[in-house]
């Protein structure tokens, strides 16, 4: 076009000037540039484009995800806005109300919540996006049908960029079989918390890989200890017995479930001592071997169980005692009519009765102070020998065995015949002699018979013949002794042998 126009002028006026051409070269170079310009200009808007639908095909991509998702996700979701309108909602939602879509529209937020959980709904509903941006809540929701379900109600504010109103997202999950466990659950507890002070028991548990103890309220008022979540179990030394503190120590197979159940004393800070029973099981839970279970104060029964005890031992021991006086009576009398008068004199017939006499009240006696009207055989023996022992050489052994009152005083009568005997005739007479008593078990036989020995050593002051008296009768050699079978007496001029057996049905308590 400007070489054009310069042909056309120079037609017209014959020439063209230099400054013409300079004009036209500018406007050729000012137009090509424009042109380049423009082109880039467009390529760079159709670039624009391009990205801007690339964008919005995302953006509607994700759109759809995000509504299928809403659509059919397993919680219900909502969108509302400030005033709680809900503007939209998904079919969970309809699902867990009973409402449809359109329904839900025309209802705001607050209307399906419960009256009695309303209260604590608005005031967060109106502070939300000032205050918090969001909050959760477990709530009851209304269904159409008036009834009313469980659910945990999550609201979140949000002001998206460009728009001026702001929208609320609601998510409702159904939570009412939860609900209706934790209720279980919580009503189990307190049954078992009934349960448990009613039986005045309490709960504990000792880690024993860490030392920790814990226990409910009432273990550590059975402890005479403060409320506290938990103790160390060293702590606990200040109140149990020391006795009775390797029971809490002592472990077992770490690998197996076993049973608990010890019995301790614990000297609470008044001075009182309480018997406190621990029964649970040892096992290993998470790696840490541990035991917990029950404790139970005892004393009261304990008391109770030690009164009752003392009371039958007492009743015990007063019948033993009467029937022992009832039976002492008889015994004198039979000591009166056995002796003989020797030769008519009458002082030799009472020293000899008084000497009787005094044996049996000495066995007496000595049954009395044991307090369970029985004896120890050992002490019976002894209690006859005693002046003589420190001037006579005499021995005696034996296992511990027990006499019962009524055989221990017919054992002592034996024991003082042959006492009395050994003095006036025997070895305890002889200040060289030597008395050996001893007694031994037939068998190994828990219940075999006792082999009661009396063998003297030394000259006997008579010749071998036995006299028939009233001590030949206590000891059996004209029949059956006073208590035991089967004697045998062997009489030397160096010495006596004397043997008894005694059954354990005839001597036992």
């Amino acid at each position: 076009m400007v070489a054009a126009g310069l042909w056309v002028r120079g037609t017209l006026h014959g020439q063209i000037s230099s400054e013409d051409w300079a004009r036209a070269i500018l406007l050729l170079v000012s137009g090509a540039v424009i042109a380049m310009t423009f082109n880039r200009l467009r390529q760079d808007l159709r670039d624009v484009l391009e990205v801007a639908e690339a964008r919005l095909a995302a953006v509607e991509a994700t759109e759809s995800r995000y509504r299928w998702a809403f659509e059919r996700a397993a919680m219900g979701f909502a969108n509302t806005n400030k005033q709680g309108e809900l503007l939209q909602s998904n079919r969970r939602l309809c699902e867990m109300t009973g409402y449809e879509e359109e329904e839900l529209a025309k209802l705001r937020l607050k209307t399906l919540v419960h009256p009695d959980d309303r209260g604590a709904l608005e005031p967060l509903l109106a502070g939300l996006g000032n205050d918090i941006s969001s909050f959760a809540s477990e709530v009851r929701l209304t269904r159409k049908d008036g009834t009313a379900f469980w659910s945990r109600l999550t609201l979140s504010s949000s002001v998206p960029d460009g728009v001026l109103s702001e929208s609320i997202f609601v998510v409702v999950d159904d939570i009412s079989e939860r609900r209706a466990v934790h209720e279980a659950l919580r009503a189990q507890k307190e049954w078992l918390d009934l349960a448990l002070s009613a039986g005045r028991l309490a709960t504990w548990r000792i880690d024993l890989k860490d030392g920790i103890v814990t226990g409910s309220g009432a273990f550590w008022d059975i402890l005479g200890l403060a409320p506290a979540a938990s103790r160390r179990l060293e702590d606990l030394t200040a109140v149990i017995h020391p006795a009775d503190w390797p029971k809490l120590l002592a472990s077992r197979k770490p690998s197996s479930v076993t049973n608990y159940d010890v019995e301790i004393r614990v000297r609470r800070p008044d001075g009182h001592i309480r018997w406190v029973a621990l029964r649970g099981r040892e096992e290993k839970y998470d790696d840490r071997l541990q035991r917990l279970g029950v404790a139970a104060d005892l004393t009261e029964r304990r008391q109770t169980t030690l009164l009752r005890a003392a009371a039958k031992k007492r009743e015990r021991i007063m019948l033993e005692q009467r029937h022992r006086f009832s039976n002492l009576f008889p015994v004198i009398t039979a000591l009166v009519n056995m002796v003989d008068v020797p030769e008519k004199n009458v002082a030799k017939y009472k020293e000899t009765l008084i000497d009787r006499i005094r044996a049996l009240e000495a066995t007496h006696l000595l049954l009395s102070r044991n307090g369970n009207a029985t004896g120890m055989l050992h002490d019976l023996v002894v209690l006859e020998l005693q002046p003589y022992m420190g001037t006579r050489d005499i021995s005696v052994s034996g296992p511990s065995v027990v006499i019962s009152g009524g055989a221990a005083e017919s054992f002592a009568m034996v024991v003082h015949e042959l006492t009395t005997n050994s003095l006036k005739h025997g070895a305890l007479g002889d200040p060289n002699g030597r008395v050996e008593v001893s007694w031994t078990f037939a068998s190994e036989d828990p219940g075999s018979d006792i082999v009661f020995e009396w063998v003297e050593s030394g000259r006997r002051q008579t010749a071998k013949v036995v006299r028939h008296g009233f001590g030949s009768m206590i000891i059996g050699v004209d029949g059956a002794p006073l208590v035991g079978h089967s004697p045998k007496l062997e009489i030397s001029d160096h010495g006596l042998q004397y043997s008894l057996k005694l059954s354990r049905k005839e001597i036992g308590p």
